[in-house]
């Protein structure tokens, strides 16, 4: 009788598991094009998926940028510090709801570490980065 009873809970457990996390969506990639710009130091493919206008923090940049100005103060960041060849980057922390997400991650270059934060919303079907931060670890 003891046994059943255990058996029970577990059951009980493990289907309450599922149903809790079925809540939650599934599908938690982030686009690759976003990895991959951030992997080479290729502020281009990486700009396309910001938002009209980006709030950035890149060294000594700080504020509200359109997109093709981030672009190019993401692309100055990376001729001063380029990514290392493999894997340069690594995420550290990826949660959020359906429509918004927040990535933590790891930005190896050449010349020291960098902790990488963006905010992504979705719009039209597609994710856009709405915050970009790059600080010196």
């Amino acid at each position: 009788m003891k046994n059943l009873k255990e058996i029970v809970s577990v059951i009980v457990l493990l289907c309450s598991m599922v149903a809790v996390s079925s809540g939650f969506p599934q599908d938690n990639k982030l686009p690759n094009e976003i990895i991959v710009g951030l992997n080479t130091g290729n502020a281009k493919v990486l700009s396309s998926y910001f938002n009209q206008n980006v709030e950035l923090v890149v060294l000594d940049n700080d504020n509200v940028y359109s997109k093709a100005q981030a672009q190019q103060i993401v692309s100055n960041f990376f001729s001063k510090f380029p990514p290392v060849v493999e894997n340069a980057f690594s995420v550290i922390h990826n949660s959020g709801k359906a429509d918004s997400r927040s990535v933590i991650g790891k930005l190896k270059t050449e010349k020291g570490d960098f902790r990488v934060y963006f905010l992504l919303k979705k719009s039209s079907g597609k994710e856009y980065i709405h915050q970009l931060r790059i600080e010196q670890q």
